[in-house]
């Protein structure tokens, strides 16, 4: 995975990011993702036709991802999906959405990392292959402290009637926006190949380093 070292600058309304230049944006904006996601699958199909008989199912999928994603809050999602010679392709992503909270009173939750990291529960491993989470606060360079998370998650399958859920590599870094009470920027990243976590850790971290507030 060495060969992601030259960066590629994504601006968005409020913020900069950094990723490897061989990924690519899964576009989520109204505006523009269906366009994207009907090329996106066509050029798929066409590097591989066995695919073609799936071409509803994987636009469809794919359009209910963007429209989850963008009401949740999300502004980007960068992806990778490389090939090193294997039978498996190593994949992950990064996601940038803007979130915020109340208290009960309907006043702003703290934005403080420190309040954030008690509030986000560790979760130990009591046996070999169980989910796991740690809790901890990092520094990002040029902006400041900010909670984190980071482990082999469960993460549920939004809108499953049968509550399934996804094991996946998660890093989510709570950032502060300045100047907006309760609201953070949160920068998540994530991969299903779990026997490449410490080195997804890295990229994750080193993504999210790079994530700078524009005016």
């Amino acid at each position: 995975m060495a060969r992601y070292t030259e960066p590629l600058t994504v601006e968005r309304g409020g913020f900069r990011i950094k990723v490897p230049e061989s990924w690519w944006e899964f576009d989520i904006r109204p505006e523009s993702r269906n366009d994207a996601i009907h090329r996106m699958v066509r050029e798929r199909i066409e590097q591989h036709p066995e695919l073609a008989p799936y071409r509803e199912t994987f636009t469809a999928f794919l359009r209910k991802s963007a429209a989850d994603a963008w009401k949740s809050g999300a502004m980007y999602c960068g992806c990778m999906a490389e090939s090193f010679g294997g039978d498996t392709t190593v994949t992950g992503s990064v996601t940038v959405s803007l979130v915020g909270g109340r208290t009960r009173e309907g006043a702003p939750l703290s934005t403080d990392p420190a309040a954030i990291a008690a509030q986000l529960a560790v979760k130990e491993a009591r046996d070999e292959g169980d989910s796991w989470r740690k809790v901890t606060t990092v520094d990002i360079p040029g902006v400041g402290p900010a909670a984190r998370t980071y482990g082999i998650e469960d993460i549920p399958v939004p809108d499953d009637a049968l509550n399934r859920t996804i094991r996946a590599v998660l890093m989510q870094t709570y950032i502060p926006v300045p100047g907006q009470e309760g609201k953070v920027a949160l920068v998540s990243g994530s991969s299903q190949v779990l026997d490449l976590a410490d080195a997804f850790f890295d990229i994750f971290d080193a993504v999210t380093s790079t994530f700078r507030f524009t005016s």
